[in-house]
């Protein structure tokens, strides 16, 4: 199993990125997936989460209404879309998978909001 996320950069206040992971070696339509971040210092949080057929999507408060989650059942694409950014979204974000009990993580891809 492998997730590779992709889109971070460096952003000024107010901005927008979208954020991708790619995932491949299992059958990605299954299977919920998630975003978390974790920025230096604090543990990492979750942010979104999104069942397996896309139709259910969750987030925490502090996105709640900024970052929208969703996929794609073709490419195996998961997206982060986060508009609004502030500094304190300043983060390494990864994506996440549960497999069957097996928890899979990508390497991460870092977000800089600053002008």
């Amino acid at each position: 199993v492998q997730l590779v996320e992709s889109g971070g950069g460096l952003v000024q206040p107010g901005g927008s990125l979208r954020l991708s992971c790619a995932v491949s070696g299992l059958a990605f339509s299954r299977y919920p997936m998630s975003w978390y971040r974790q920025a230096p210092g604090k543990e990492r949080e979750l942010l979104a989460d999104i069942s397996s057929g896309g139709g259910s999507t969750n987030y925490a408060d502090s996105v709640k209404g900024r970052f929208a989650i969703s996929r794609d059942n073709v490419k195996n694409l998961v997206y982060l879309q986060m508009n609004s950014l502030k500094p304190e979204d300043s983060a390494v974000y990864y994506c996440r998978v549960n497999r069957m009990g097996y928890v899979y993580w990508g390497q991460g891809t870092q977000v800089t909001v600053s002008s």
